[in-house]
């Protein structure tokens, strides 16, 4: 059992300096740098005996008598700056030296049109830091060319003269995101206009998965009934759905049943929603743990979940462990966020995370949770 597994979100390098999750080369001594997919872990890297392969200084380090050896993502030297290791299926059957991150996209951006490489190189970040989470939680990942049917994919566009502008969302198996997400004015100028409190490009990703994994693990399961015990029926009109959220509004109440106002448009955002949500918190969690930050010293006072908040739930306490495990961690994520939120504000900075977890979001998470683990 997966209990909010995480990918490192910092190393120690061979020489001893922190480096992270990002970074392809240590500052202090110059060592390369690979983030091992597998393994969750960035990784200081030494030249093997072939050309163009890598060993993991732990490697060298230890007693193996047989040690791996890597090829770096073809784009580590790109606008993506991709920091990968290409590992597993893919160091004998990708042609492209993609690791699996890179494999995944579909189409990526004009990179001769302005702007377009940075806004590559930010989507690919949130990818990956997207990419690692799924993994590390035990999250089946495979590119299109793997599974042609059921793979994941991704197309990264911007609109173009004469083009219709890409619309970010999912449709069986590919995520489409509007590169200019990345660009935070933009990003900034739509988040009004939705009158939402919280905008990202990780956001984006995180959402958007949501959708792809519905298919994958809710879709034509056991969990389906469960699924729309909570979160209603997904065979209602989607599109007139939508239609009636941006025309009218959210419900009056939406604020007690609903993670976001958005979540409240169709069962299958508000799924989505949750996801994202869920992965928000086990991701912060996680990177806080890493650096020794104890959500439960933490000097606030909070009212935290307790197990009779599930007690209704249909599959409620068949795993007491597994609820006792989303409990603590929830009522930690509570704890944090509200306390990122004071240090934000004393940044002069909006909350990091404006949003309010009531018991009906609560349930509807640990589905997420139960689900995943």
């Amino acid at each position: 059992m997966i209990l909010f597994s995480s990918y490192s979100h910092r190393q120690l390098c061979q020489c001893g300096q922190v480096v992270f999750f990002d970074n392809s080369v240590c500052l202090r001594c110059g060592s390369a740098l690979g983030f091992h997919p597998e393994q969750g872990q960035l990784q200081s890297l030494v030249p093997a005996e072939q050309a163009g392969r890598w060993v993991l200084q732990t490697d060298c380090d230890s007693d193996k008598t047989v040690i791996a050896s890597y090829r770096r993502c073809a784009n580590v030297d790109s606008a993506a700056q991709c920091n990968w290791l290409v590992t597993g299926s893919l160091d004998q059957d990708s042609p492209a030296d993609l690791c699996l991150a890179c494999a995944t996209n579909i189409t990526i951006p004009d990179l001769s049109q302005s702007g377009n490489p940075d806004y590559w190189r930010l989507c690919e970040l949130a990818k990956r830091r997207l990419i690692a989470q799924l993994l590390m939680l035990g999250l089946p990942v495979k590119t299109r060319q793997m599974d042609p049917q059921k793979g994941l994919g991704f197309e990264l566009l911007r609109w173009q003269p004469g083009e219709d502008a890409p619309v970010t969302g999912h449709k069986a198996g590919v995520i489409t995101i509007d590169i200019a997400e990345a660009d935070p004015a933009f990003r900034e100028q739509i988040r009004q206009q939705m009158q939402e409190p919280y905008r990202t490009l990780l956001g984006h990703f995180r959402h958007e998965s949501g959708h792809y994994y519905w298919d994958l693990l809710i879709r034509d399961t056991n969990w389906l009934p469960v699924y729309r015990s909570l979160f209603g029926d997904e065979r209602q009109d989607y599109t007139a759905s939508l239609q009636n959220h941006y025309n009218v509004g959210p419900p009056a109440d939406w604020q007690s049943h609903y993670i976001s106002s958005y979540a409240a448009s169709h069962p299958w955002e508000d799924w989505a929603e949750t996801w994202a949500h869920y992965l928000h918190m086990t991701d912060t969690l996680s990177a806080a743990e890493q650096f020794g930050i104890a959500a439960d010293a933490l000097s606030i006072q909070t009212d935290p979940f307790t197990q009779q908040d599930l007690a209704e739930l249909p599959f409620h306490m068949a795993d007491s462990e597994l609820s006792d495990g989303f409990m603590q961690k929830v009522n930690q994520w509570v704890r944090l966020s509200s306390v990122l939120n004071v240090l934000a504000r004393s940044m002069g900075q909006p909350d990091s995370y404006p949003f309010v977890l009531t018991v009906d979001s609560l349930r509807k998470m640990y589905l997420v949770h139960s689900v995943i683990s």
